[in-house]
């Protein structure tokens, strides 16, 4: 295990001024160039919303099977509402969580002619016992879509380009994902698989993680970081699309979740900013010393990244949840396995 600690950053430095916002975007810069993970603190979000988000997240997880299995993502052609432990997998092997995964409410898309992608459009499941769930992550979108705009535009002039460069992608509509994970724990002699070992494939990442429950770690130089929660802090990181605009000069890094031992858990909840799902991320032009750093983007035949997000998301699912993509995407199983894109 490697003896190394995230960058912390404060996005509140964006308002105190000139000098402190352009030191805040040069070391954005730096953190997501050398690792691709930091804390991020100042950035707003009530303590108080924290605290009924984890009570909703709880009081989830603790109604009953059938009430959970009731909005099971087998019901949905969307990937959408609860999985049961075992139900995903990451590069083929079982993830050990349970989660219920929320997106955009949004009409289903019927046009048959349609980018296979689109498919990923439509409503979400709630549970009819827990009303106040839907409610409080409204709330907790509305507040960190906020916070990824502004990192975003921190990034964009941190890499050379205009404030609004990506704007352009997120319109008229951003993809968003929610997921409300529970880990529980495992009673083996070695860390299990919560989340196996894996690249983030959109934009950006805002995670919450439970204070004081650990699990959550980052592939640095090949060794493994452990990133426990710090108390009012996210934890961010990029996803493909960002190295993808950068011709990987910002780096999209392997991370994975280790399960808790047995008779603990653990709640996070992370959140996906994404451009809309037919929209392709800009390529920048970077400055020529930042362009000298750049590394290109990862080039992985059996994972190739697409500019545009829908391409990426929907390989993403329908490799990550086989059962529903047999339920509801037979006819697009083996078009995707080939490596084909919508």
């Amino acid at each position: 295990m490697a003896d190394f600690n995230l960058p912390v950053l404060n996005l509140a430095e964006l308002d105190r001024g000139p000098e402190a916002a352009a030191q805040f975007r040069e070391s954005l810069r730096a953190a997501t160039h050398d690792v691709g993970f930091f804390y991020l603190t100042g950035h707003g979000v009530p303590a108080d919303l924290e605290g009924r988000l984890l009570a909703a997240a709880r009081a989830f997880f603790a109604l009953p099977e059938a009430s959970k299995l009731a909005i099971e993502n087998t019901k949905s052609p969307q990937f959408r509402g609860y999985t049961r432990v075992g139900g995903e997998r990451t590069q083929g092997e079982i993830d050990w969580r349970e989660q219920i995964d929320v997106g955009p409410e949004r009409p289903v898309i019927t046009d048959p002619a349609a980018a296979d992608f689109w498919r990923l459009e439509g409503p979400n499941l709630w549970p009819e016992d827990l009303p106040e769930l839907q409610s409080v992550l409204a709330e907790w979108h509305e507040l960190l879509s906020g916070i990824a705009l502004r990192l975003l535009g921190a990034w964009a002039e941190s890499l050379g380009a205009p404030a609004d460069a990506f704007a352009p992608a997120f319109a008229p509509d951003p993809s968003t994902l929610i997921k409300v994970v529970r880990y529980p724990g495992k009673d083996e002699p070695t860390p299990q698989q919560g989340v196996g070992a894996h690249k983030d494939a959109g934009v950006l990442t805002l995670l919450w993680v439970e204070p004081g429950k650990g699990g959550l770690q980052v592939e640095k130089d090949g060794e493994w970081i452990d990133a426990p929660p710090i108390p009012g802090a996210f934890v961010v990181n990029i996803g493909e699309l960002l190295e993808y605009a950068s011709d990987g000069y910002l780096k999209a890094t392997v991370h994975r979740v280790v399960s808790p031992r047995a008779g603990d858990d653990r709640v996070s909840i992370p959140f996906f900013y994404n451009t809309a799902l037919d929209k392709t991320i800009p390529l920048l032009d970077l400055p020529p010393a930042l362009k000298a750093e750049a590394r290109g983007v990862t080039r992985d035949p059996n994972n190739p990244i697409s500019g545009v997000l829908g391409e990426n998301a929907l390989k993403s699912r329908l490799r990550a949840h086989p059962d529903v993509a047999a339920i509801h995407h037979a006819d697009l199983i083996e078009k995707y396995a080939a490596g084909a894109s919508a």
